[in-house]
C-alpha cells in the first residue's frame, strides 16, 4: 500500500513537471539590478564570493539596504513587489553583538531610524547551532514569513559539515532551489574563495557556480586595501560594469568615483574554470593515470602534459602547474600521506 501511494505521488509530480509548447509561463520578476542588468530575480538564487577581509558583508549590507528602502544603494537598485518586501537575513558566523552591528549598518544605509525595529527586516543569528538545525530554522522561517521576497544567508558554508562532500553540497543547493521555487523568493548567499585561486571554496562552491543566477566577486584592491571592487564572474543576464567602494568615516560603504579598472586584468596565474568541461577533464585524467595509479610531483606534471595532450590541449610547464593547483582544489586529484598524487574519479565538478 505504501509503495502504491509513493508511485501515485511520483506520477503526480511527473505530470506537474511536464512543459508544454503552448503553455503560458511568467517571466521571473527582477528585484535586484546593477547598471540595468538583473542580478536577482524571484525564484532564483545568487552568491557573493571573495577572500577573507574583502568586505563581502559590507557589500551584502548594501544589497539589503537597497531592498529595505526599495531604492538605490551603491550601484544596487532594488524593486521588490508590494507583497514581497520582507527580508530575512541569516548569519551563521558572527556573535549577536557583531550581527547587531551589521543590522544597524543596514538600517543606517537605508535611511531608517535606529530607535525602532525595521518592519521589513528579520535577522537570525545561528552561530551556536549545528548545520541540521540551521537548515531547519531557515526553512521554518522561509515558509512562515509573510510577504517574504529576499533572503540572505551569510555563511552558507556553515549549512554543511564538509564543504567537499558531494551529497551535502547537492542537498543544500537543492534546498535553495526548492525554497526559491516554492516560495518565489530570491536567496543571496555568501561564501569564501579558495586561498590558492579565485574559485569558490569546495564542492558547495562548484555547485553555486553551476546553479546560481549570478555570482559576484568582491575583491580588495591590490594597491589600496581600503577599496573593494565588485564584478560578476557569472551572470545569466547582460554583464554590468564593475564598480568599487570604500568604507567611509561613518563606517559605511560608499562608491569610489572614477575608479580605474584594469581592462586587461591578469588572471593568468589561475587555470580558468570555464576553459574545459567536466568530461574533457575526466577524459584527460583517465589518460594521465592510465599506466600508473599514483605519481610524485615531477612525474605528475609530465603525466598531465601527456594526458591533456590526448584531448588536444598542449600545455607548457607554467600552465601545467596552474592546472595541477586547480585539479587539487577541485579534488579531481588527491595527494596521500606519501605525497603521491592519484586520480579521484568520485570528484564532484
Amino acid at each position: 500500500m505504501a509503495e502504491q501511494t509513493k508511485n501515485k505521488e511520483v506520477t503526480i509530480l511527473w505530470q506537474a513537471s511536464r512543459l508544454t509548447l503552448t503553455g503560458e509561463y511568467v517571466v521571473a520578476p527582477e528585484i535586484l539590478r546593477v547598471h540595468g542588468s538583473a542580478i536577482g530575480t524571484l525564484g532564483n538564487f545568487s552568491a557573493s564570493i571573495g577572500k577573507a577581509k574583502s568586505k563581502k558583508t559590507f557589500n551584502v549590507s548594501a544589497i539589503v539596504a537597497a531592498a529595505l528602502k526599495n531604492g538605490t544603494v551603491l550601484q544596487y537598485v532594488a524593486e521588490l513587489p508590494e507583497n514581497k518586501q520582507k527580508i530575512l537575513y541569516v548569519d551563521t558566523e558572527q556573535s549577536p553583538y557583531h550581527c547587531q552591528k551589521v543590522m544597524k549598518r543596514i538600517v543606517r544605509m537605508a535611511g531608517l531610524p535606529l530607535n525602532e525595529e525595521p518592519k521589513n527586516l528579520e535577522f537570525l543569528t545561528l552561530r551556536r547551532h549545528t548545520p541540521e538545525i540551521r537548515i531547519a530554522v531557515v526553512e521554518e522561517a522561509i515558509y512562515n514569513t509573510e510577504n517574504l521576497g529576499l533572503v540572505i544567508i551569510d555563511g552558507i558554508r556553515d549549512m554543511v559539515y564538509d564543504i567537499n562532500s558531494p551529497s551535502e553540497s547537492t542537498k543544500i543547493i537543492s534546498k535553495l532551489m526548492q525554497w526559491t521555487d516554492e516560495r518565489q523568493i530570491h536567496i543571496h548567499t555568501i561564501l569564501h574563495q579558495n586561498k590558492a585561486d579565485e574559485n569558490a571554496r569546495g564542492h558547495i562552491g562548484t555547485e553555486l557556480n553551476n546553479k546560481a543566477e549570478t555570482v559576484l566577486e568582491i575583491a580588495k584592491d591590490k594597491l589600496d586595501g581600503n577599496i573593494s571592487t565588485v564584478h560578476a564572474i557569472h551572470i545569466r543576464a547582460m554583464d554590468f560594469q564593475p564598480f568599487a567602494f570604500r568604507i567611509n568615516e561613518d563606517a559605511l560603504p560608499e562608491l569610489v568615483d572614477e575608479y580605474h579598472f584594469d581592462k586587461h586584468k591578469d588572471k593568468s596565474k589561475f587555470f580558468d574554470y570555464s576553459e574545459l568541461t567536466d568530461e574533457q577533464h575526466k577524459q584527460a585524467l583517465e589518460a594521465t593515470f592510465s599506466e600508473v595509479a599514483q605519481v610524485g610531483y615531477s612525474d605528475l606534471i609530465k603525466a598531465l602534459k601527456s594526458g591533456y595532450a590526448t584531448i588536444g590541449c598542449v600545455y607548457g610547464e607554467n600552465k601545467l602547474v596552474k592546472l595541477k593547483t586547480f585539479l587539487e582544489n577541485k579534488r579531481m586529484i588527491v595527494k596521500d600521506a606519501n605525497r603521491k598524487y592519484k586520480f579521484n574519479p568520485d570528484y564532484h565538478y
